[in-house]
């Protein structure tokens, strides 16, 4: 499993313009994988395709769901050699039923689920196919987070709830793969210093001079590069690879049990 885990050709990033995303990028290129990366800002993805030697960049915001599958298509057309999905772009908003309006309440609720549910699902299912016609096949890796097992930012009610279903997503999609030649990981991050908060009263309360338990992006992929060389399939890193840990075995083995 460890060789497995690595063995792709090329992947396309999904958020590879900054944060999470383009450390995986970055990562993944310093293994001598070709890499894409995906964004919705088009200056931002072209400085940071010239910075860490990206293979190319295609603008796509996952959210607007209609041009999603034209995007797979010309992107297969284009790069053929694309063996590796990562789910990674994603957003999160503060929201308070008891404060806002409901209908902006609603709005952004609904762009939230679209970016972070229907944008992966639907990029998984139009690779599924091409994937499967690769020789190695393919290897999906869908960005949950720690809030998607205990939902402890309260005022973030539907992220959570979006990460909790990339996690049992993830699971399932497993499982049902698992006759096949396609592999399934799942990052759970725990809090990270990038600009994820930033629509937040305090956009810097993921930084590590003000929350003891978030992770520099240093930090973060330093772990996640050793988990996912030694095989793992579900990875965490800092407080969430305890929860992860504590997940696994309340619950894992009797998913395992269940499920076979």
């Amino acid at each position: 499993m460890p060789a497995r885990n690595l063995e792709f050709k090329c992947a396309l990033v999904t958020g590879g313009g900054g944060g999470i995303g383009r450390a995986i990028s970055e990562w993944l290129i310093s293994e001598r994988k070709e890499v894409i990366i995906v964004g919705r800002t088009e200056s931002k993805l072209k400085s940071t395709a010239e910075e860490i030697g990206a293979a190319t960049y295609y603008t796509l915001d996952t959210g607007d769901i209609p041009s999603v599958t034209p995007f797979i298509k010309q992107l297969i057309s284009e790069h053929p050699e694309v063996d590796c999905l990562i789910n990674n772009a994603g957003v999160q908003r503060p929201l308070q039923v008891l404060q806002d309006k409901p209908q902006e309440f609603l709005q952004k609720a609904d762009q939230e689920i679209d970016i972070n549910i229907r944008g992966p699902m639907h990029l998984t299912l139009g690779f599924l196919e091409h994937f499967k016609s690769k020789p190695n096949g393919g290897l999906i890796v869908n960005v949950s987070s720690v809030l998607g097992y205990v939902p402890f930012s309260v005022v973030n009610p539907v992220y959570n709830g979006t990460k909790a279903w990339v996690h049992f997503w993830s699971l399932n999609l497993r499982t049902q793969l698992k006759d096949t030649n396609i592999r399934v990981l799942e990052i759970a991050p725990p809090t990270v210093a990038t600009d994820l908060h930033r629509e937040r009263s305090d956009p810097d309360d993921n930084k590590k001079e003000k929350n003891s338990n978030a992770l520099t992006v240093d930090e973060f992929i330093e772990r996640v590069v050793k988990q996912w060389k030694g095989g793992s399939e579900t990875i965490g890193a800092g407080m969430s690879e305890k929860i992860l840990e504590k997940w696994g075995k309340e619950f894992g083995s009797q998913y395992e049990q269940l499920t076979r």
